[in-house]
């Protein structure tokens, strides 16, 4: 991933953050017919053997990136925050020189790490179990594996194969006009909250993740 310096996010806990907030990842892989790419939600747990932990889920037994054998090598997870387009109205430059062009603001990190398919349905409950409380967490009545026939819950868990990538390294880019002047800067999160988009103008405002 290209990342200019002033785009950078070199904070671990701030890609940490990402990813708990946008757990569906765009998982990469190198397979047997050319890369494959799927979208798959990873947890991320702190691991004291990896540095940057690992990531967990889980995949359906007919995907090919499960019943494939796949070549030895990175895969990579891409997870994504929000994004919006920029349009150069917005600018205080407009007015001043006309010398301004749209764009696109975002926030990403990627993951790379090595996978390995773990066909155990202990593991799998556990890990079904840590993703859904995640997201279940705060709404008024959160939803549980219990809260399903068990005998459905174990048929499932016979359709699915576990996932576990060990993080290697990660890459955080915040492109959200951090290369603009203030003036212009302060336009962006103006239009992207008339637009809708508050969390972006908020990561604007800041600067940074």
């Amino acid at each position: 991933m290209y990342i200019p310096k002033h785009f950078e996010e070199p904070r671990l806990d701030a890609m940490l953050a990402l990813i708990r907030r946008y757990p569906l990842s765009t998982l990469v892989a190198n397979a047997p017919g050319g890369l494959n790419a799927d979208h798959i939600p990873l947890h991320w747990i702190g691991d004291s053997a990896a540095p940057y932990g690992t990531l967990r889920g889980h995949l359906a037994r007919a995907n090919p990136l499960a019943s494939e054998r796949l070549p030895e090598g990175e895969v990579l997870a891409i997870f994504q925050a929000e994004n919006a387009y920029i349009s150069p109205s917005w600018y205080a430059g407009k007015q001043e020189s006309g010398k301004v062009v749209p764009t696109w603001n975002y926030a990403t990190v990627h993951a790379y790490g090595f996978m390995r398919l773990i066909d155990d349905a202990e593991w799998i409950r556990a890990e079904l179990a840590a993703l859904t409380d995640a997201q279940e967490a705060g709404l008024p009545h959160p939803w549980t594996l219990s809260d399903a026939p068990a005998d459905f819950v174990e048929q499932l868990f016979g359709q699915v194969v576990g996932v576990e990538i060990v993080v290697s390294r990660l890459l955080g880019k915040w492109k959200v006009s951090q290369n603009q002047p203030p003036a212009n800067r302060d336009g962006v999160v103006r239009g992207l909250a008339e637009a809708g988009h508050a969390k972006l103008a908020a990561l604007v405002a800041a600067g940074a993740g």
